[in-house]
């Protein structure tokens, strides 16, 4: 996921926020948050805030993404509500004890694993979704019996200014908070000991963060991205697949951390699938995309500029069309793109699908392995056989075959990266795990005191090479 270049070196901390991580940590000490009935009524007050606050929220993502209310909802919002009820349905099993089974040599005894809750955390979330990416985190947080501070994007003003109003009016500073600012409000915060910071955003960012994190040995969430690939094989439905691919592309203006970044097909292909691109974009957002109340905008001119010198890496087959003033850029097919380009090097962000020759599979996945392991990878093949070797031959954070983007939307997956596009994942419960330390628990009782693990051990070889 791109995100603004910034240095976050070493700054003394503000007082406010020393502060304010004080407090929290000195309520979490109180072990207030430990019952089930904390954590519900947490969950239960996020909801409510979520409800009273939507028609807010929709208002600031229009303003700051010109998101539609329709995709807006769908995106982000939406989905909060089944992440919080989700929560609030299984958050009683998710904090059982799990059962493990204990060896022979020790025996009599149980063991578990325990969900501890880690503590006073740090969410720092993105501009591009900046609602989803904010509160999704949170859910597994309150879920799992932690505080949390967050810190949402400044590129995305007016929905940083409703995520203060809400989370302030719905819960006490001790248990979350919201510090908005820029740089230098990264940097105070990062100069704290976190017990887990979770970051969403670009790897070179992601990196500091977890330079910062290393100082006091806390744990990490990295939710990052990297230049997701689609492969086309000659056996898939060309018409869905590229209707599927350009609205994976397209929404959100290109603007999506799991979003095609690329789509290598047999040359023969590639003609027809571009005219079924534009069809697809021309049926979604009409002639000119720019008068389409479904159609974003570039988040800032940076972006937009560096949008622009992208697009200018290649030929562009259609779309191209942009309008600086009102950070417009038409959803946008590029060919011919040198391998060696910023096009073909960088995370694109943007409405920009370049398209790359590759007459068979084993050079499609050749191409993906020599490069950095993606966010996402999508395969199209009605050929079953070509998705599982695509799957076993590749490695990336998640997948979808005959389809793109979809996978975000499975509450039982955990969301997550691998390698340069993150570390950790979460919804559902893998975001209760993500907030929580498992703590492995032995008990046994005082009764049968088996006398085979004490010395002396001669002549017990025998025996312990028949139990253990």
């Amino acid at each position: 996921m791109v995100q603004s270049p910034s240095r976050l070196t070493d700054a003394p901390p503000s007082p406010d926020v020393k502060a304010l991580v004080e407090k929290q940590r000195a309520y979490f000490e109180t072990r207030t948050t430990l019952p089930l009935q904390w954590r519900r009524e947490q969950l239960q007050a996020l909801d409510r805030a979520a409800h009273k606050y939507e028609a807010e929220i929709l208002a600031a993502l229009k303003s700051d993404l010109s998101k539609s209310p329709e995709e807006a909802y769908l995106t982000e919002v939406g989905s909060i509500y089944g992440e919080i009820k989700n929560a609030l349905k299984n958050v009683k099993g998710w904090m059982k004890p799990r059962r493990a089974l204990a060896p022979v040599v020790i025996q009599p005894a149980r063991a578990y694993q325990y969900a501890d809750p880690l503590g006073v955390t740090l969410i720092i979330a993105p501009w591009n979704y900046p609602y989803q990416l904010s509160i999704a985190p949170l859910i597994g947080a309150l879920a799992a019996g932690c505080t949390a501070v967050l810190k949402p994007s400044e590129l995305a003003p007016a929905t940083s200014r409703v995520l203060a109003r809400m989370l302030g009016e719905a819960f006490p500073p001790e248990v979350v908070s919201v510090v908005e600012g820029g740089v230098e409000a990264s940097k105070a915060l990062l100069a704290e000991r976190w017990d887990l910071i979770f970051f969403t955003g670009g790897t070179q960012v992601g990196r500091v963060v977890a330079e910062a994190a290393a100082k006091h040995l806390t744990p990490t969430i990295l939710e990052l991205g990297g230049k997701s690939p689609c492969i086309i094989d000659r056996s898939a439905d060309l018409e869905v697949t590229a209707r599927r691919i350009a609205w994976g592309k397209y929404v959100n203006a290109g603007q999506t951390c799991i979003a095609p970044d690329y789509v290598l097909i047999p040359p023969e292909l590639k003609g027809r699938f571009t005219e079924l691109v534009q069809k697809a974009v021309r049926s979604f957002y009409g002639n000119d995309a720019r008068a389409s109340s479904d159609y974003g905008r570039i988040i800032s001119t940076r972006h937009f500029e560096r949008i622009s010198a992208l697009a200018a890496d290649g030929k562009v087959a259609f779309g191209g069309d942009r309008d600086a003033a009102s950070r417009y850029f038409a959803p946008t097919v590029i060919t011919d793109a040198p391998l060696s380009s910023s096009l073909m090097q960088e995370e694109i962000f943007g409405p920009l699908l370049p398209i790359v020759d590759c007459p068979s599979l084993d050079e499609a996945i050749r191409f993906v392995r020599a490069r950095p392991k993606p966010l996402a990878l999508y395969s199209f093949a009605r050929d079953a056989s070509v998705n599982e070797r695509v799957l076993a031959e590749t490695s990336s954070g998640g997948a979808v075959v005959n389809d793109v983007c979809v996978h975000f939307a499975v509450e039982g997956l955990p969301f997550g990266g691998v390698g340069e596009s993150g570390l950790g994942g979460y919804h559902g419960r893998a975001s209760f795990d993500a907030f929580s330390h498992k703590k492995s628990v032995v008990k046994r009782p005082f009764a049968l005191d088996v006398k085979l693990r004490y010395p002396p051990y001669g002549g017990k070889l025998g025996l312990f090479k028949r139990f253990m």
